[in-house]
């Protein structure tokens, strides 16, 4: 949901819309802009993931602080995690004391109700970052203080992120969807399991890496649907288990790996074939983008699935589209 855009303003209200509208949904009491009135932008929406609230912040360069003693009391037990989307630069993030350049591939950790935090870049820049009650996370506020440093050292930090960045990329269907909750539990998880990974005690992090393990494997195999050689061996492997205990693992939660694989990526072919932006490409590249190596086998399935050729579903897209 857009909350602010800055270039439907007069040039002299936008300072003070940006710094209002970061007060009210972050708790943030220092704003500085790079750029003048005139020149500055920014454009900030908002979803609600059951209890979490993703912010997806662009524009042009700026810092936003929230010092310790000017909190909102109703987010002073609030948990942020910040990222930098890629392609937009480098940020500056600060937290208890601890300084880390953010660019496409870190994430940033504030606990509000300890520790004061900033964030910021410049140039051309955009920030999506969630935030949620401590509460929510089941661990001791010291724990979360004590991985703020350390994120950068968890295996877990590359998989929260590509979980943050698939919130981002369909929240504006999936915010109202059932499936909300879920991906927020999901996200909580992921978040519970990097803070304990790098800050837990041995058996507490035993505990929560068993606890998010099918959720880590969902992620990692979201980000490689694309390659062909996404096999249960190479997922297993990236996980340091057997492929017996994998499969186990989905059978409990009533998954079929090689069928979930399959929909994710028929679906994912699908929606490029009904895609303007890709008509230039053909039925056979589509399909090896994702993942079919032989173009008849994409066909049978893609006609067991959507009861259509993908070229039948291609043409009757076009005409959709077009009408």
């Amino acid at each position: 949901m857009l909350v602010l855009d800055t270039d439907g303003l007069a040039a002299t209200d936008r300072y003070e819309a940006l710094r209002t509208v970061a007060a009210r949904e972050g708790g943030v009491s220092t704003v500085e802009e790079s750029q003048p009135p005139d020149r500055m932008h920014k454009r900030l929406e908002i979803w609600h993931f059951g209890p979490l609230t993703l912010f997806d912040t662009y524009g042009t360069g700026a810092r936003f602080a929230r010092p310790l003693r000017t909190a909102r009391r109703e987010l002073m037990d609030n948990v942020s995690v910040m990222t930098q989307a890629e392609g937009f630069g480098t940020a500056a993030f600060g937290c208890d004391g601890f300084q880390r350049r953010l660019a496409g591939r870190g994430v940033g950790l504030a606990p509000h109700m300890v520790a004061a935090h900033e964030y910021g870049w410049s140039g051309i820049g955009r920030s999506v970052a969630f935030s949620v009650e401590l509460a929510l996370l089941d661990l001791p506020v010291d724990t979360v203080r004590a991985a703020v440093p350390r994120l950068q050292h968890s295996p877990v930090e590359a998989i929260l992120l590509l979980q943050v960045r698939e919130l981002r990329r369909h929240a504006d269907r999936l915010s109202d969807d059932p499936s909300a909750e879920p991906l927020a539990a999901a996200t909580l998880q992921l978040t519970r399991a990097l803070i304990v990974s790098v800050a837990g005690r041995d058996r507490l992090r035993r505990a929560v890496r068993q606890e998010t393990l099918f959720t880590r494997v969902l992620v990692y195999v979201r980000a490689h649907l694309r390659e062909p050689d996404l096999t249960p061996q190479r997922i297993a492997r990236a996980h340091g288990i057997s492929v017996r205990t994998l499969y186990r693992l989905c059978e409990q939660e009533g998954v079929s790996l090689e069928k979930w694989i399959i929909q994710r990526r028929l679906e994912g072919a699908r929606a490029e074939l009904a895609s303007p932006d890709r008509a230039h490409r053909t039925v056979d590249s589509i399909a090896r983008s994702w993942g079919f190596v032989q173009p008849a086998h994409f066909a049978r399935r893609f006609r067991q699935a959507f009861g259509s050729t993908p070229s039948q579903w291609r043409r009757l897209a076009r005409a959709g589209s077009a009408s």
